[in-house]
């Protein structure tokens, strides 16, 4: 049987951190054992759901990379599908209307828990075979009331669940609209998913999801539940540790291959590997080996592999994945002829695509001021007098390349028996706005000859209004 499986969310807010990793571990299993990946949108919410959460969606699954082989499929188009099945079971006796209030339903909780029992449905409408006037039933699943629930999750192991816990669910409202343990069902009898890997706040809703799908006559899929992910507090991970959308990180600067490779760690190892292909994320992922204990987010993490991804990348690569960054700072980095030296310089500074172009953005555009503190540290004393000595010699220097500027600044400052650093310094904040750069020498060089000598008049002119 071929492996299937699929990633169902629901669109009523952004695709969040804990469900990329459900996405990024069905999507590994599919692919690892060339099967099919199915994105399924559960949209039967639609007082919260919306096509601008759809669309966060399919961004996010795009930008990450996580293609799929079928869908993306509505419930919202298949009710007709999930009335066939609910007809189904009830002409098969394995469903039944219920006409109970909700007044009489709240009184029957009531006497359970003054009994110290578990608040449950008691099944008073099971063998009902009349209707009751004024009131619209609900359809209820007859859950069988022996035996048990045998789980082999693939992650937490046997799961063994008594069918006296289970009571008689719901499976269609009053109005007639299928509720979510039954279009889950349906959709995946109807999809063929061969393995359900999503979080364990769903374990509870096993049980009674394969109750149904027997008795519509379907062979269960297997099931594996993810451990949640928590904060560095221990409690359950939300937006004050960073749980952010998966496209804020986008925004923030991250590379997707980054993010898939933090998360394909979160909860999952190899030995000590900490970095990962997409193939060989696909090679050794195994699922039964996801740890059964919670995983634990730290930003910290991400932000190291993706300084380390930034460091290895490819210049040609990290121009499509930084090209609208640079766009919002008014820079057309296609348009610059001197990009790739700019970009080896700063790829082992910059730990996001953001402080990539922050660093970057001085050699592309006209610098507009100093930095007060860099002028109050670096644009003082003799400052005016060593730039115009720079400039004087570097007005001469040709060829113009790191090698020459490095040997023009070592011999001036030798010839003015001062330290390099007394040069290196005003000369960075006149070129760059800054007391922070790449080395000088490699600046200078990227900069060229004519804005570098530009840059120098203007520091010095900007000195000499300070006096």
């Amino acid at each position: 049987m071929s492996v299937v499986t699929r990633f169902p969310p629901s669109p009523t807010g952004y695709l969040h951190i804990g469900g990329a990793r459900t996405a990024l571990f069905s999507w590994l299993y599919a692919r690892k054992h060339d099967g099919r990946f199915v994105l399924r949108i559960e949209d039967t919410d639609r007082e919260r759901s919306s096509e601008q959460s759809v669309q966060a969606i399919f961004d996010g699954m795009s930008w990450l990379g996580l293609d799929y082989d079928e869908g993306p499929y509505f419930q919202t188009r298949r009710m007709e599908r999930y009335r066939e099945g609910i007809e189904q079971l009830i002409k098969a006796g394995d469903a039944y209307y219920c006409y109970c209030t909700k007044e009489e339903l709240d009184q029957m909780r009531e006497r359970q828990r003054a009994r110290g029992g578990k608040p449950r449905y008691d099944g008073r409408c099971r063998d009902r075979s009349q209707p009751r006037e004024g009131v619209s039933p609900v359809v209820r699943f007859k859950n069988p009331p022996e035996g048990n629930v045998v789980i082999d999750d693939l992650i937490k192991g046997r799961i063994v669940i008594s069918n006296q816990e289970l009571d008689d669910l719901i499976i269609a409202r009053s109005d007639g609209t299928p509720t979510y343990n039954f279009t889950v069902v349906i959709d995946d009898m109807d999809m063929h998913i061969t393995h359900v890997i999503r979080g364990d706040d769903h374990v509870n809703n096993t049980p009674r999801q394969i109750n149904i799908l027997k008795a519509l006559g379907a062979q269960p899929p297997q099931y594996a539940h993810v451990p949640m992910i928590l904060g560095e507090d221990g409690k359950r991970l939300s937006k004050r540790h960073g749980a952010v959308s998966v496209m804020q990180y986008r925004d923030d600067g991250y590379l997707p291959h980054a993010l898939l490779n933090y998360l394909v760690r979160l909860g999952w190892s190899h030995g000590d590997k900490e970095i990962f292909s997409r193939q060989e994320m696909i090679d050794l992922f195994d699922i039964s080996s996801v740890q059964r204990g919670s995983a634990v987010f730290n930003p910290e993490k991400l932000l190291w592999l993706n300084y380390e991804y930034i460091k290895a990348a490819n210049p040609e690569e990290l121009r499509d994945h930084a090209r609208g960054h640079f766009k919002n700072a008014g820079i057309d980095i296609d348009d610059q002829a001197n990009w790739k030296e700019v970009f080896l310089v700063n790829q082992q500074r910059s730990k996001t695509l953001l402080e990539l172009v922050e660093r970057s953005a001085f050699f592309f555009l006209d610098i507009d001021g100093y930095d007060p503190k860099s002028v109050k540290k670096h644009f003082k004393g003799r400052a005016s007098e060593v730039l115009l000595a720079v400039q004087a010699q570097l007005r001469q220097l040709d060829p113009w390349s790191t090698d020459s500027v490095h040997d023009c600044l070592h011999r001036l400052a030798e010839q003015r028996s001062i330290g390099l650093g007394k040069i290196a310094q005003p000369l960075r904040v006149a070129v760059a706005g800054v007391a922070v750069s790449p080395p000088i020498d490699e600046t200078l060089a990227i900069l060229g000859k004519e804005t570098t000598l530009r840059r120098i008049a203007a520091a010095v002119e900007y000195i000499n209004s300070l006096t």
